[in-house]
């Protein structure tokens, strides 16, 4: 029934035909992009990712604006929020080298994979028994164990989620990678923790990569180097994990369809075990571990990234409806605290059981 409700949603849009009916909203992103990086700027501890997801939201509730978002700039932000999600997780491969990776030891390789399995199926498991609506448990395990909310827009794409699913997943991982900026270094020390082992267990255990690095880089440089390496292991698992779910997918809508289920679902198009997108991530770590990539091609896909990820979570946060999100508030801030330290705790054992 989400599936089709989205599909249902996103009808109108397509059936003008006319790149003019996206172009409001696509301005819009556009907008939010300048203003996240504006705040940036004046606010270096502020993720220009995390700005454009507050920024979509505001927009979504300021008078004025908020008839806008939701009516002619609609379809461009969702567009945002979609097809350029997909562009910047495909670039996010860039960042990724597998020797890099590998030059961390299979010690740290394990303990990355049980912190990320932990998380997965245990936020998993506790967002069903907190009733939440649709794909929100699903979406939410996926941003907290693997990066943020350029994981729940992958996972979104092959599950067919529902698009008020996805921005209130967005909203939550955001806001609490980004008290992760503030109370994390907090506990360096009282933890017991040198500067390499902090970094580790940032790395495994923030959310967003731009989270990871704001976070780390209070405790230098070795912190900050040792965060990044970790945390884009975590980032290596997100093409696995969308086949997964794809698979799932194919599994459910076959049984539904065997079952004499909607003729919808029935009907609906399967899904790709590996959708492009998650190829041309993969590519991309192929390309990077080549060592063919001038420095400055890197730096230039860096930037590209981070404005294709800024628009798309503008159209995310732009998709955030309030009076919603508080009505199943308490369940869905349980569930992110309790996710939280899940993964802050399994991350802090692994890094003392491997340095």
């Amino acid at each position: 029934m989400t599936l089709i409700s989205s599909r249902e949603r996103a009808r109108p849009s397509r059936s003008t035909g006319r790149p003019s009916g996206k172009l409001p909203g696509l301005a819009m992103a556009a907008a939010g992009v300048a203003l996240s990086w504006g705040v940036h700027r004046l606010v270096p501890v502020v993720p220009m990712l995390t700005a454009a997801v507050v920024l979509g939201i505001a927009a979504a509730h300021l008078p004025g604006v908020r008839a806008l978002v939701r009516g002619a700039g609609r379809p461009g932000l969702t567009l945002a929020g979609k097809r350029l999600m997909r562009a910047g997780v495909v670039l996010l491969g860039l960042k990724l080298g597998l020797d890099d990776v590998l030059g961390l030891g299979w010690a740290t390789v394990v303990m990355v994979l049980v912190t990320v399995v932990a998380t997965f199926f245990g936020t998993l498991w506790l967002g069903r028994r907190l009733g939440l609506r649709g794909d929100q448990p699903l979406l939410i395990a996926t941003g907290y164990s693997i990066c943020g909310a350029s994981a729940i827009g992958a996972v979104s794409e092959v599950s067919g989620s529902d698009e008020e699913d996805v921005a209130t997943s967005v909203a939550l991982v955001t806001l609490c990678g980004t008290l992760a900026i503030a109370v994390l270094p907090l506990l360096h020390h009282p933890l017991g923790l040198d500067d390499a082992q902090f970094g580790r267990w940032v790395g495994a255990g923030v959310h967003d990569v731009g989270q990871v690095v704001a976070t780390a880089q209070t405790a230098g440089p070795t912190a900050l180097t040792e965060a990044v390496l970790v945390k884009l292991m975590r980032v290596a698992l997100l093409a696995p994990l969308v086949a997964a779910v794809a698979v799932a997918v194919r599994r459910r809508r076959a049984y539904d369809a065997e079952a004499g289920a909607e003729a919808g679902a029935a009907e609906g198009k399967r899904p790709a075990l590996v959708p492009l997108f998650v190829l041309g991530f993969l590519a991309m770590v192929v390309v990077r571990t080549t060592g063919w990539v001038p420095a400055a091609a890197l730096d230039g896909a860096q930037h590209a990234q981070e404005l294709l990820l800024a628009a798309a979570l503008f159209g995310l946060g732009s998709a955030v409806h309030l009076p919603t999100l508080v009505r199943t508030g308490g369940r869905v801030a349980a569930l992110g605290l309790c996710s939280w330290a899940v993964i802050a705790g399994v991350s802090y054992g692994g890094v003392l059981l491997t340095t």
